[in-house]
């Protein structure tokens, strides 16, 4: 009965209507092998050639075992099967960045338009709840795609209509670290919803619903507003705070590698409502120009000589600005020239100096040009001087003075430090 519905599902849906061959994503567990017999079996029917590919995590002692079982099964089919093993320290984020790196080069190398995995209802449901605990954004609670660009081909998922359960129960492995709680999805799949399924037993519906209605209030409003000049500064800027919202979150989305927090997301907003000529690193080599007419968001070119006026520096991270090294929460090698207290709970703000720039010293709130000029500082000095800022208060000068603000954090349990070396050019 699946075997039907599952084709008449990818012929209605037109999946595989611009592909000729293809490649199957596959582990060994039942999902995938569900998928590659269903694929397998429809291959006339679709118009496709299936073409394989297996990752090795190495985390298991069955895992080579596995490998060459697949291997056997793909040569018994008479489908080609192309193989890697995972290499480096393994974490989740690891393991699937190293398959999806794999995955677009065998699609090059075999001529695959399209990649196919098997995530089905279950995971669907999964993912909208991780994403809601995460405190994601709403268009990413809409949850898994069924398809998407993906290289220079397309990612299909099929089987997302489909739960587990409604898979045979054919040969296939066990992967026993779907049992380990000590990762996240785990915990959400075999702890958190079936807890909640107790109240609600059809909570995976629910979810899925919830998520359904979610994408469609966000093709919706993409409908409403395809027309809008987004990069036009005076066009963004006649919209109302809660339309630039989801236009900003638009036009973002076509940068895959870049996801701004909360706090770069509100700074860019504000920088595009009351700046001009405004120049701001983002994070992964990522930036924002803006100029009297539009703006833009790019890559770093490696020969820019352009200058950020702002920068975010978020926990954990160490970079670059002006003529000084940050790092925050982690010790600079050979030691820092400046040690700064600061909260670990917001990114702290980096930027050269601006008109009526005040901070705290001696118990008194005093002028940074005040300062300067009562120090004999040169006009060089001030010009280069960076702005250490957070929660909108200035907690210091880089490599010249720390604000008694920093001082009080000693006491805050949520303190951490931020590192400040000089570059020796």
């Amino acid at each position: 009965m699946m075997k039907q519905q599952f084709l008449k599902h990818c012929k209605e849906q037109g999946y595989f209507q611009n592909h000729k061959k293809v490649l199957l994503a596959i582990s060994g567990g039942l999902d995938s092998m569900t998928l590659l017999d269903l694929l397998y079996d429809s291959q006339s029917e679709l118009q496709i050639e299936l073409v394989l590919a297996h990752v090795n995590h190495k985390q298991r002692l069955e895992s080579e075992y596995e490998e060459k079982e697949l291997e056997k099964i793909a040569k018994k089919l008479g489908v080609k099967i192309v193989t890697s093993s995972f290499s480096g320290v393994f974490s989740e984020k690891a393991a699937r960045d190293f398959r999806y790196q794999f995955f677009r080069k065998i699609m090059q190398e075999e001529n695959c338009s399209a990649l196919v995995t098997a995530h089905h209802a279950d995971d669907q449901a999964e993912t909208i709840f991780m994403r809601i605990l995460r405190g994601s954004r709403l268009r990413y609670v809409s949850g898994i795609q069924d398809r998407q660009p993906f290289g220079s081909g397309e990612l299909i998922r099929p089987l997302l209509p489909f739960s587990k359960s409604d898979f045979p129960n054919i040969f296939h492995f066990e992967d026993v670290t779907n049992q380990e709680s000590i990762y996240f999805r785990n915990r959400v799949r075999n702890n958190y919803l079936p807890l909640l399924k107790k109240e609600n037993p059809q909570l995976n519906q629910a979810l899925i619903s919830l998520g359904s209605e979610i994408d469609q209030l966000q093709k919706a409003l993409f409908e409403l507003t395809r027309d809008i000049d987004t990069t036009n500064i005076q066009i963004f800027r006649k919209q109302s705070p809660f339309v630039q919202n989801f236009l900003l979150q638009q036009y973002l989305s076509q940068f895959s590698d870049l996801q701004l927090s909360k706090i770069q997301f509100d700074e860019v907003l504000h920088i595009l409502n009351t700046k001009v000529n405004h120049h701001y690193y983002l994070k992964n080599q990522y930036e924002l120009i803006q100029d009297y007419q539009t703006f833009k968001i790019q890559k770093i070119s490696p020969k820019s000589d352009l200058k950020s006026d702002t920068i975010l520096l978020q926990f954990g991270e160490v970079l670059e600005f002006g003529n000084y090294y940050f790092s925050f929460g982690k010790k600079i090698p050979n030691g820092a020239d400046q040690e700064i207290i600061v909260s670990r709970e917001t990114d702290i703000l980096l930027r050269y100096r601006q008109a009526g720039d005040k901070m705290l010293l001696n118990g008194h709130h005093k002028k940074i040009r005040r300062y300067f000029i009562d120090n004999k500082y040169s006009l060089r000095e001030r010009k280069q001087a960076i702005i250490v800022e957070q929660k909108d208060e200035i907690l210091a000068i880089a490599g010249i003075v720390t604000s008694d603000l920093s001082k009080y954090l000693k006491h805050d349990i949520m303190k951490d430090v931020l590192y400040i070396k000089k570059i020796d050019r």
